[in-house]
């Protein structure tokens, strides 16, 4: 398995205890044998979601913190306006927010698998895979990552 690109759904799971897919997704963030990417949308959307949902700011930082270390081992791919205007075409063809196929997009330019917790716009559509999808870590049909991996903690 070479890059995964990660929306902030997967980054989110990976750090509520409480999210059906938690496991898989903390699983898939401290995984030696993948190279992790995202968008940079996603420190925008997992600081949403903290404060506004969560209404737990306190919960921020080691959200950012996992971003902060994605983006020391595959990156964050930055929303130009020609990845948008390819996320807006995504958009109209799946009929999705433009902030889901940003995401989509985003995968596609780095020719990553996205890796997504949405069952309705993104894994329903075929446009990303479950964390629970994937393979475990150490299995034959992973490979190391150029950069390593993400270490999580909790």
């Amino acid at each position: 398995m070479a890059t995964l690109f990660l929306d902030a759904s997967a980054i989110l799971a990976a750090l509520d205890l409480d999210d059906e897919l938690h496991e898989a997704a903390k699983a898939l963030l401290a995984n030696p044998d993948v190279t992790l990417a995202t968008l940079d949308l996603a420190r925008y959307e997992v600081a949403n979601v903290a404060v506004r949902a969560w209404r737990s700011p306190d919960r921020l930082l080691p959200l950012l913190e996992a971003i902060d270390r994605i983006a020391d081992d595959g990156g964050i791919t930055l929303c130009t306006s020609t990845l948008l205007t390819r996320a807006a075409e995504l958009a109209e063809q799946h009929a999705i927010s433009v902030y889901h196929a940003a995401y989509a997009a985003a995968s596609l330019k780095a020719g990553a698998r996205l890796v997504s917790c949405d069952a309705r716009d993104l894994i329903g559509k075929g446009l990303a895979s479950s964390p629970a999808d994937l393979p475990a870590p150490g299995s034959p049909s992973c490979s190391h990552g150029s950069r390593g991996h993400v270490a999580r903690q909790q």
